[in-house]
């Protein structure tokens, strides 16, 4: 098995394998630690941040939400894992000399022209859209992926399918046919 790719990034296998060994990690370390069980995933964690800004902004609204009682405004372990992630992307891209900063990437601008406008729009609107299905599914791919496939649930096979299968009619629809 190769650990780089012909690029000088890691090997999928590797990244993949490593994930596989974080998602046991967590489990048995959340076990022992908190006495219950707690899987990775990221969406929850991204309601908890507005939740924390909201609650910066008007406390007793976020106080008297019946969504936030239950699920805990607060900075926890996932949470922090989540900004692992962007530090730890940030490390990878510096370190293997691939960082660049673009307004616009090569992919969209060869589409939809070279607004930094219109790209905000698209992102911010695709994040909106995106959340709003992690929410409806009940979590993330991440969660889905990594936790339900790990337990081998039936509904996050299911919402894997459909992430994975909109995901593709979407690229499809937005991108087109393009040569490869």
């Amino acid at each position: 098995m190769k650990w780089k790719t012909d690029d000088g990034g890691w090997s999928p296998y590797l990244a993949g394998a490593l994930l596989g060994l974080l998602a046991i990690a967590s489990v048995l370390a959340t076990t022992q630690l908190m006495g219950k069980t707690s899987y990775l995933g990221a969406s929850t964690t991204f309601v908890r941040a507005a939740g924390l800004i909201e609650g910066t902004l008007s406390p007793d609204h976020v106080a008297t939400n019946m969504y936030y009682s239950e699920t805990k405004v607060r900075v926890d372990w996932q949470f922090m894992l989540v900004v692992g992630i962007v530090l730890g992307a940030f490390l990878s891209s510096i370190t293997d000399k691939s960082f660049k900063l673009e307004g616009v990437p090569p992919t969209w601008e060869e589409r939809f022209g070279p607004s930094v406008g219109i790209r905000a729009f698209g992102a911010f609107a695709g994040g909106i859209i995106a959340m709003v299905g992690a929410r409806l599914a009940d979590g993330c791919p991440s969660g889905h992926g990594l936790s339900g496939m790990m337990q081998l649930s039936a509904s996050s096979f299911v919402a894997l399918i459909m992430f994975f299968g909109i995901g593709v009619l979407v690229a499809h629809t937005v991108y087109g046919r393009r040569a490869s």
